[in-house]
């Protein structure tokens, strides 16, 4: 399917031409009937000469209805300009146009109306005029026709015309995530609640789980040009039925790819139109169907902050614009760099941001974002629009390769400093190494650790063991002497005490394999557990805690907690609640 809005100046004849061309009345409520004026979007359709079919748009013309105009052209990917030959170009027709300029709207055709009510010459001055002002915009030379839809003259060239137009589309991207813009909700007796939108990219099935107003819907039936679909794909047209938290939809929300999208409140852009200075700090951003009051800021020449009145689920590269409805103008068209910008917390900070925005180029460059914002998850950048420029480097965590060699430098430095302050505790723990480097996961520490040293959570460097201060290492000497008769008497509190071996330092010794902490409050010389299980060997098994400690020679303080750690370290295992027995390890 191919979409098309009307634009057009009021009572040019644009609904008229549309039920010309689709046998059908876009026109929908009896209000409109009744005053000959179209107040709300209109649909209908037709096939084109080569049987692809075109749904229409039908937009109102009157001032009074711009912002309803814009939310049916907002999706939408071609237009057609709609110009009578009786009273040529008009107020609106000028701000339709501003408007499909400020889109960026490059798809169209010009469609001279009403041409049984004026002659051949002035059907042509209208024309000529209208194509002019046009091939000025983004819209660039487009075909005219000159048609009535009253006798139907020119209608097969219209249609001709139409057909060529759907030709020279881009085709549009099925994979993508969806952001269907909602343009009408109504309710449906038995079913429901009904939107309405164009489909401009992805896929829509019955049964999807989509997102929408800050709730999870679910799709309980599609339909396209009054026909039954289970997928609908773009560009189309689309009703959907939904069944969930559909009580506070409205015109401009949106249905979303769960996950997949990032809404905003403030957006840094670059504008097309009058200078960012000149523009009124209050305006109206229109994008997709949604017309959200905001706050301008501007940075540079052609570039602003805009702080909105509602979270919009924005990508870099959507085209929107900004209107001044008490002028009744389009001031200027935007074109979003950055959905997820940084605040000013400082001076200079906004001045440094607008020649950041200035070297930006028209399409979001992922290698660049990276660059500036150093880290990133790859699904945040998806999300805002920019293309992910590499691979992950740990987790979903995207790097700036240069940014990364700095926090890997920065991590060696930060071990080797706390090795350099803690020497007797020189492992840095990941958490302390995560903190000092301001990183937002733990996985990343990981990942940078590359050549480091790592046990128990714990990063070394060059020193992988604590380095014993003099009087840690006297005191152990004096454990040493105390032990040399009597391997497995270890000393008792106060003795450890009396030496100054507070838990820290035991912790410390036991690192730098100096001694043996079997637990809290006992120390032996290492290999004490080796030697204590060479000697329970000896003994008939199974053996009681009172044998061991016969054959030890120490007391149950010692011998209760050394048997859990030989229990611990593979050298015994228990028979039943009372006895043990060596394992093969001992012998």
């Amino acid at each position: 399917m191919h979409v098309v809005a009307t634009a057009g100046h009021v009572d040019h004849g644009k609904s008229t031409l549309v039920r010309a061309l689709t046998g059908m009345e876009p026109d929908r409520l009896e209000e409109e009937r009744r005053r000959g004026l179209t107040i709300e979007l209109g649909f209908a359709w037709t096939d084109l000469p080569g049987g692809e079919p075109v749904a229409f748009v039908d937009v109102p013309g009157h001032e009074r209805f711009v912002a309803t105009m814009l939310a049916g052209v907002g999706p939408v990917p071609a237009a057609m300009v709609v110009v009578a030959a009786d009273q040529g170009w008009q107020r609106q027709s000028q701000e339709h146009l501003a408007v499909l300029d400020a889109l960026g709207v490059r798809h169209g055709l010009l469609a001279v109306t009403r041409r049984d009510l004026t002659d051949a010459a002035t059907a042509a001055r209208v024309r000529d005029d209208a194509l002019e002002r046009i091939a000025a915009t983004s819209l660039g030379e487009v075909a005219a026709v000159e048609v009535s839809g009253a006798t139907g003259q020119g209608l097969d060239g219209l249609r001709a015309a139409l057909a060529d137009l759907a030709a020279a589309l881009p085709e549009p991207d099925r994979t993508a995530d969806v952001r269907l813009w909602i343009d009408r909700v109504f309710t449906v007796r038995g079913r429901g609640t009904v939107v309405t939108g164009t489909l401009g990219a992805g896929t829509l099935r019955v049964g999807d789980r989509l997102a929408a107003g800050g709730e999870t819907v679910r799709v309980r039936g599609l339909q396209s040009l009054k026909r039954q679909y289970d997928e609908v794909g773009a560009v189309a047209r689309v009703a959907v039925n939904l069944h969930g938290g559909t009580g506070a939809l409205r015109r401009g929300d949106a249905l979303l790819t769960p996950g997949r999208w990032l809404p905003t409140e403030l957006v840094d852009v670059r504008l097309h139109g009058d200078p960012a200075r000149d523009l009124p700090r209050r305006l109206v951003l229109h994008v997709g169907s949604a017309a959200v009051p905001v706050h301008v800021r501007a940075l540079g020449e052609d570039t602003a902050r805009l702080a909105l009145e509602r979270p919009l689920p924005l990508r870099a590269g959507d085209a929107a614009l900004l209107r001044d409805p008490g002028r009744h103008r389009v001031p200027a068209g935007v074109a979003v760099l950055d959905v997820r910008p940084e605040p000013f917390t400082r001076r200079g900070a906004a001045a440094a941001r607008a020649r950041e925005l200035a070297a930006m180029g028209p399409r979001p460059d992922g290698a660049a974002e990276l660059r500036r914002r150093g880290l990133a998850r790859r699904a945040d950048l998806i999300a805002m629009g920019v293309p992910p420029p590499s691979e992950p480097v740990a987790g979903d965590w995207l790097a700036d390769p240069g940014h990364w060699d700095d926090l890997r430098r920065r991590l060696r430095d930060a071990v080797e400093e706390h090795a350099r302050t803690h020497p007797t505790d020189p492992g840095l723990p990941a958490e302390a190494a995560r903190r000092a480097l301001g990183l937002p996961d733990r996985a990343l520490v990981e990942a940078l650790a590359t050549g480091l040293h790592r046990r128990d959570g714990r990063l070394y460097g060059t020193a992988t063991a604590p380095e014993l201060p003099p009087h840690v290492r006297r005191a152990v000497d004096a454990v040493r002497r105390d032990l040399a008769g009597a391997p497995f008497n270890a000393p008792d509190a106060g003795r450890l005490a009396e030496l100054g071996l507070t838990p820290k330092l035991i912790a410390a010794a036991a690192a730098a394999g100096a001694l043996l902490r079997v637990a809290d409050g006992i120390v032996l010389l290492p290999g004490a557990d080796a030697e204590a299980a060479a000697l329970l060997a000896k003994l008939d098994p199974p053996f009681t805690l009172s044998e061991a400690r016969r054959a030890l020679g120490t007391t149950r303080r010692v011998a209760v907690p050394l048997l859990e750690h030989l229990d611990e370290q593979g050298y015994t295992v228990r028979v039943d609640d009372l006895r043990r027995r060596c394992t093969e390890r001992t012998s």
